[in-house]
């Protein structure tokens, strides 16, 4: 396999891998969103540390996915960057049409 994007799609393949990706994936998302906000306004991980109280360090688990943050913690972050947290439940039948959705795009 010559890409990260090959051998993702290969292992995908295996509906234990598939499930347990799938499982991830909010976790995902929360991550994604944090890294993303934080970037938008050209702030390091050290400048968000200063203005949250929350140590680089911390900020840095959160976001490699090795520390879970709790919801006031991602409520705080969220302070920070001038925003709130919107918390969303979804039909699990919307989600598995939106999956089928992206998978016949790609």
């Amino acid at each position: 396999m010559s890409s990260y994007r090959e051998y993702k799609e290969q292992a995908l393949k295996n509906p234990q891998i598939k499930a347990e990706y799938d499982a991830l994936q909010p976790e995902f998302d929360i991550i994604q969103t944090l890294i993303d906000a934080r970037k938008q306004l050209h702030l390091t991980q050290k400048e968000l540390s200063g203005i949250t109280g929350i140590t680089q360090a911390d900020i840095s688990r959160i976001e490699s996915g090795t520390r879970n943050p709790s919801l006031n913690m991602i409520k705080k972050i969220a302070r920070a960057l001038n925003m709130q947290v919107k918390l969303e439940f979804v039909p699990m039948s919307e989600i598995n049409c939106a999956k089928g959705k992206k998978s016949i795009q790609s």
